[in-house]
């Protein structure tokens, strides 16, 4: 790849901290080196999976020669255009929500709060060029990995080429990631929309925002964005918002979204979008009606697509599908014994730590095996993930189902979310029937995220329900939840023989 070809990578706005983060991620002078007559893994992508098994087969210290290949920027979507200014973004609106909460705290607010949007993206994008050397071409050939800029494709079963260059591999993985789908809406091409790809470029505050999908993404980025400052409108295609958790969770959600001035529309379809003189006038219809709404920005966050294009799976009998990604068996082997895959390109999971674990297990399975030291099951990994609204909503495991008992505590029951005027969330914790058996939990809290690991800490490690109820928790904290769930469990094990004997000592005290 010519040094013109780099500089096409433009990271908009153009400013100091963007500059510094393609300096790191995608550096314009980059020169890629030589290639090594054979490498004992080559990987194509540099998000978190790619990453994760490029450092981790190199700094195994046994002499392997590695190879990693990124297109666009490293680091991947957690990077650039996820995680990170996406969190960014949702802790400066998190500041907006503890102000707007300050009358139920006794602390009297104006009714103007001087919100300095461009600010708020200015320091997201500071951040992330900070956070961005972690993940630079020049650390990771510091750590003995060959990187190269260009666009990386099997041209036989043990070749890659990338950038007119020719990489032998004995193992490859592929780790190219997703996109977002494109929305199959009429005219909204034309009228232009935003992803969480392109979003994070905004410099000047939307005032008018219409938001398309209710899932995850959609639910965080029009709940910050309408704390910061915009009227936001989000448009569902389900019933109800997060169609994929826990009901009673999601319901919290949307309540809230609905009290902090969004607008919902749910049983929509959005038909055609249209430009007009006041801006993008989006048609869609719900429960047999027409409506239309005037936005000046639309953010489409409904659905993820992988980047299976360009790679040649055909030349090297990869399978493939263009919805679901790249075919993996448990082993996360793809029909290619030699090509393994990891994160958002093959996984129903697309989460940052799930691309991280997946790439643990290749690492393993592509450079141990061999020597029969056994292999990682994809299927083994306990996932938690979170949904970074206000509350969040955090899940390890099962739903509720009726082959599981389950114990809600609500937050209103627990001092500490009293204290913080936090009671709107809950508790739920599954356990296998006739068994103190943790199999699944979910949380609703302001800082769900946080609590969740214990519980998936002792899912992971076979601790019941009746080893949890003898951890003394902190008090007053919101994770006491977790020991009042564990001691309602312990006390349903009292048979009425106990109970009364219990209850005759007692009066004998």
């Amino acid at each position: 790849m010519s040094n013109s070809e780099l500089d096409r990578v433009i990271v908009r706005p153009v400013d100091e901290y963007n500059q510094k983060l393609v300096a790191y991620v995608h550096p314009p002078n980059w020169v890629n080196p030589q290639p090594a007559d054979s490498y004992d893994l080559v990987v194509i992508g540099a998000g978190t999976a790619g990453l994760v098994v490029a450092a981790g087969a190199a700094g195994l210290g046994l002499g392997l020669k590695v190879a990693l290949i990124e297109k666009h920027l490293m680091g991947g979507d957690c990077l650039n255009v996820g995680c990170v200014p996406s969190k960014t973004i949702i802790r400066s609106s998190r500041v907006v929500g503890e102000i707007w909460n300050g009358k139920n705290l006794g602390i009297n607010i104006p009714s103007q709060i001087d919100i300095d949007f461009p600010a708020v993206m200015a320091r997201m994008r500071r951040v992330r060029s900070d956070i961005s050397h972690h993940d630079s071409a020049e650390r990771f050939a510091s750590l003995g990995v060959d990187v190269f800029l260009g666009s990386g494709k099997f041209a036989s079963n043990n070749i890659v080429e990338v950038a007119g260059k020719t990489l032998k591999f004995k193992k490859a993985v592929i780790a190219t990631g997703a996109r977002a789908t494109k929305p199959a809406i009429i005219g909204i091409e034309q009228a232009g929309y935003l992803t969480n790809e392109t979003v994070f470029s905004l410099i000047q505050r939307p005032e008018k925002l219409a938001v398309i999908g209710g899932g995850p993404i959609g639910c965080e980025l029009a709940q910050a964005f309408r704390r910061l400052g915009s009227e936001v409108v989000l448009i569902h295609s389900g019933s109800h918002l997060l169609n994929k958790e826990d009901n009673d969770a999601a319901q919290v959600v949307q309540q809230t979204l609905i009290k902090e001035g969004i607008r919902l529309v749910l049983n929509a379809k959005v038909e055609e979008v249209v430009t007009v003189t006041e801006g993008k006038r989006l048609y869609f219809s719900t429960n047999g009606h027409r409506d239309s709404v005037t936005v000046d920005e639309i953010l489409v966050g409904a659905g993820r697509s992988p980047n299976v294009e360009g790679l040649n799976l055909e030349a090297v009998g990869v399978k493939y599908d263009k919805h679901r990604g790249v075919e993996v068996n448990d082993y996360l082997q793809t029909t290619n014994p030699k090509i393994y895959a990891a994160g958002d390109i093959c996984m129903d999971w697309k989460f940052t730590h799930a691309a991280d674990a997946a790439a643990r297990i290749v690492i393993k399975n592509t450079l141990f095996s061999p020597f029969g030291l056994g292999r990682s099951k994809l299927s083994s990994l306990v996932m938690p993930w979170v949904t970074y609204t206000d509350p969040e909503i955090a899940h390890v495991g099962v739903y509720e189902n009726q082959d599981v008992e389950t114990i809600k505590i609500p937050f209103s029951s627990v001092d500490r979310a009293i204290a913080d005027a936090q009671e709107d969330g809950f508790l739920k914790i599954h356990h296998k029937k006739g068994s103190d058996e943790i199999v699944g939990a979910t949380i609703v809290a302001t800082h769900a995220g946080e609590m969740i690991s214990e519980i998936t800490t002792a899912i992971v490690n076979k601790i019941g329900l009746n080893k949890l109820s003898n951890v003394i928790h902190p008090y007053p904290t919101q994770a006491e939840a977790i020991k009042k769930a564990a001691d309602t469990y312990r006390r349903t094990l009292l048979t009425p023989r106990t109970k009364k004997l219990l209850g005759f000592l007692t009066k004998l005290s």
